[in-house]
Parts: C-alpha cells; structure tokens; sequence
C-alpha cells in the first residue's frame, strides 16, 4: 500500500493535458490472453466519459493508455472509473468477483506536445518488444488516433 501511495505523490490533473497511464492486473495474472476479456476492457476504455483515447494497448496482464484529460474529472477518478468499469465487465464474463486491478497506476504526463505521435508509435510497439509478435500489424489489441 505505502507503494500506492508513493505513485500519488505530485500528481495532478491538468485539463486538456495528455497522460500516459499504465496499470497492471492483480497478482499480474495474463488475463487478457483471452480475446473477449481483451475486447471488453477495449469496450470500456474507449468510452471513458472523462477522457478521450489517443493511443492504447492491452497487454496480456497490463495496459498503457494514452488520454487527453477533459478536466471533468480529476486523472485519478479517470483511471478509477476505467478500471472499476472494466472489473465489473470482466467479472460479470466470468462470474466471478473481486477486483481485477492491482491497486494504484503509473502517470506520465506528456509536457511535449511534439513527442505525442513518438508515444503512441511506442505504446503500440510494445508487444513487438515483448516478443508476443513480429509486427504491430499482427497484434489485435490496440488502436491509435493516427494509424
């Protein structure tokens, strides 16, 4: 918990600002090995009310997102509702209860605009550097506003 709270540390919302966010499953179970489960956090990401969606890609047991905050609602009640949204998804899938998340997330708030398009390309490669696939092209679970 004292590591949660460490990430709280200086973070503040900025309207309008791009962020990009990471958290990770419980336990780091691969969960989004399964293509429903994947699709259904893409679902719920996709239509946060907070927060439009420039990039982003699921994991089998992480995602990164990279969000323009719309200032009605602080980063972290963003994050929040996106992964209580998702549990409730998931586990309504699966029948089961509990959280899906690990507590906390990772922020990176981007101060250059330039660098937005570099962050994307990077959050997209990030199955090729895990070695899951050759090609961004052969990953089914991400999108970006300008591919």
């Amino acid at each position: 918990m004292a590591r949660s709270r460490n990430l709280r540390k200086g973070r503040w919302s900025e309207k309008g600002r791009i962020y990009l966010i990471t958290f990770t499953t419980k336990t780091r179970d691969p969960i989004f090995q399964d293509l429903w489960l994947a699709r259904a956090l893409i679902r719920c990401i996709n239509q946060s009310p907070h927060a439009s969606t420039l990039a982003f890609v699921v994991m089998p047991d992480h995602v990164h997102w990279l969000i323009c905050l719309d200032g009605q609602a602080s980063l972290s009640r963003t994050v929040q509702s996106a992964k209580a949204i998702s549990s409730r998804t998931i586990n309504r899938i699966n029948n089961t209860s509990g959280s899906t998340w690990q507590s906390g997330f990772h922020d990176h708030a981007v101060r250059n605009e330039k660098a937005v398009r570099d962050i994307a390309r990077y959050v997209v490669a990030n199955p090729v550097r895990a070695g899951l696939v050759d090609s961004v092209g052969e990953y089914p679970h991400w999108d970006a506003a300008w591919f």
